[in-house]
């Protein structure tokens, strides 16, 4: 059950958190793409933000046991921004771009680089915030 709601933590989190951050950075300038995306994304043709989804819930579940040392002070909020902030962006900075045939680090551009930090990091922060919702059944 723990595992599950990790997952579902990170899943729901990407959905609320992190695209509900990436729609404000779009709305003042500072992200290229919309949030939510609904192009499809092969292989399986399924929508971007549902993949994306998909992969925040991995993170979570990758994550959530290591954090959980971390206790429920403020040092746990603290933790999640940061391993959200750094894990995940560096993942996406250097395999997942160049993978997709992108320079890496977006070109070493620091509005690329930090936006997707802030993204990340705002995703931790929900993140944390779902587990702790889902508390009794975490802990």
């Amino acid at each position: 059950m723990r595992y599950f709601l990790a997952f579902l933590a990170g899943f729901l989190s990407t959905l609320t958190f992190h695209q509900a951050f990436i729609a404000l950075l779009h709305r003042a300038g500072q992200w290229p793409r919309p949030a939510w995306p609904m192009d499809p994304v092969p292989p399986l043709q399924v929508p971007a933000v549902l993949s994306l989804a998909f992969w925040g819930g991995l993170w979570a579940l990758a994550l959530a046991p290591v954090l959980a040392r971390w206790g429920l002070g403020p040092s746990y909020w603290v933790a999640w921004f940061v391993a959200g902030a750094i894990l995940p962006t560096l993942v996406a900075l250097f395999v997942v771009m160049p993978l997709k045939g992108k320079p890496p680090a977006g070109g070493w551009d620091p509005k690329v680089m930090l936006g997707a930090m802030m993204v990340n990091g705002v995703w931790g922060l929900g993140t944390a915030l779902f587990l702790r919702l889902f508390g009794r059944f975490w802990s």
